[in-house]
């Protein structure tokens, strides 16, 4: 079989971080290959808050302007207890500093946000991206990658200086690299629905957490339109039909009126863990996004720390390509961007997790207690600004 050599970086993967690592990547001059399995950006329930330490990252790759055409901006959080009927709702502003640029969340789908950035990536002139080309084997030594790919043309084999894996949780850059992926999966099982229905009538925040031992969730609106992200946990011991016939019987447990009609527009059942790799590279193979590490989606860590990673990498590798630093820059961002994940990233997510579904009732008091003492006052509530530096980490050596 003929090897194919493409210039530059392979990039395995059109989510979000595969997007965003390729167009940062573009933007420095390098050339950019993006292959993905699927036929087209996967439109399942995701991601789909942006912080504004994300909406930074799009403002530095120039895509901003068109998120903002589509997104929803938003400065409101609502806790809220199911059992007791509290509601406290959170000014996010209070806990920014004077000067944040970007005071505000962004609300719209990680699916569009794919698309966004694959326009702005096409019109440069050495990026390319193939769908239906999955990844099946991968050889490497010290002057590149060959990648055994299925195409709708029969198998090939393409050969690029450098390959980055972002292709998500079930990564088969990961499997073929053989690297572990130590951690733990979560006993139950997260369901993500898209649904139409009116919860802003009825005192919703743009952004809600429900918080309850059995019935707990993640309300948030997905952006402009009056359709909303509803999370929820379910019985990982259930069978797909079952778990999506049982999604009514939520619903009414989290609704705030059953007289509203609804319509489910998507839904997707989905196990969730927390889990990492010992190293975000082997040889001239990097991983980004969940590709590398993955932590349950309740406090929107997820997302965050994966464009994160492709504005680390695309930095790095560019420096690497371009001459202007050694390899040893990439060890730093492996090294670094692992130590996020074990050090913030997953403990915040688990502490979220933990809020939505504590079972200990004086837990679940002292929990409402926190966020009723931020609502009343602005100065108890951590700067978000740190938190958004923990995650950053520290800045790549280039």
């Amino acid at each position: 079989m003929s090897v194919s050599p493409i210039e530059g970086v392979a990039i395995i993967g059109a989510g979000p971080v595969g997007f965003l690592t390729a167009l940062g990547l573009a933007r420095n001059s390098i050339p950019v290959t993006l292959l993905e399995a699927g036929p087209a950006i996967a439109e399942s329930p995701r991601a789909a808050v942006y912080f504004p330490t994300t909406v930074k990252v799009l403002d530095q790759l120039g895509v901003l302007d068109d998120a903002l055409t589509i997104g929803l901006k938003n400065i409101y959080f609502c806790f809220r207890v199911l059992e007791t009927g509290e509601i406290v709702m959170v000014d996010t502003t209070t806990s920014m500093p004077p000067e944040e640029r970007y005071p505000y969340n962004l609300h719209f789908g990680q699916h569009i946000l794919a698309g966004i950035v694959m326009d702005h990536l096409t019109r440069i002139a050495d990026a390319q991206v193939w769908f239906n080309h999955t990844v099946v084997d991968l050889e490497q030594n010290g002057s590149g990658v060959t990648l055994s790919v299925d195409t709708p043309d029969g198998r090939k084999e393409i050969r690029s200086d450098w390959v980055v894996g972002a292709d998500g949780a079930n990564s088969s850059v990961r499997r073929l690299l053989g690297l572990p992926f130590d951690g733990h999966t979560w006993p139950d099982r997260f369901v993500a629905t898209n649904v139409s229905y009116p919860f802003d009538q009825y005192g919703f925040a743009p952004a809600n957490m429900v918080a309850d031992p059995v019935n707990w969730a993640v309300v948030a609106r997905l952006g402009r339109e009056n359709l909303w992200r509803v999370t929820y946990g379910e019985d990982a011991s259930l069978p797909e039909g079952e778990v999506r016939r049982r999604i009514p019987d939520h619903y009414r447990a989290i609704m705030p009126s059953q007289d509203e009609m609804y319509e489910i527009v998507a839904a997707s059942p989905y196990r969730v863990h927390e889990r990492c790799v010992p190293t975000f590279r082997d040889g001239r193979v990097l991983l980004a996004g969940d590709a590398a590490h993955v932590c349950n989606p309740c406090g929107g860590m997820g997302l965050t720390s994966g464009v994160i990673d492709a504005k680390a990498l695309a930095q790095v590798l560019s420096a690497v390509i371009l001459g202007k630093a050694g390899e040893r820059v990439l060890g730093f961002y492996s090294e670094e961007r692992r130590r996020v994940f074990h050090e913030v990233t997953s403990p915040v997510a688990t502490e979220f997790k933990r809020r939505l579904s504590e079972k200990d009732p004086e837990k679940r008091r002292a929990d409402a207690r926190i966020f009723r003492e931020i609502a009343e006052n602005p100065k108890a509530a951590p700067q978000s600004a740190l938190l958004s530096a923990q995650i950053e980490g520290r800045p790549m050596p280039v």
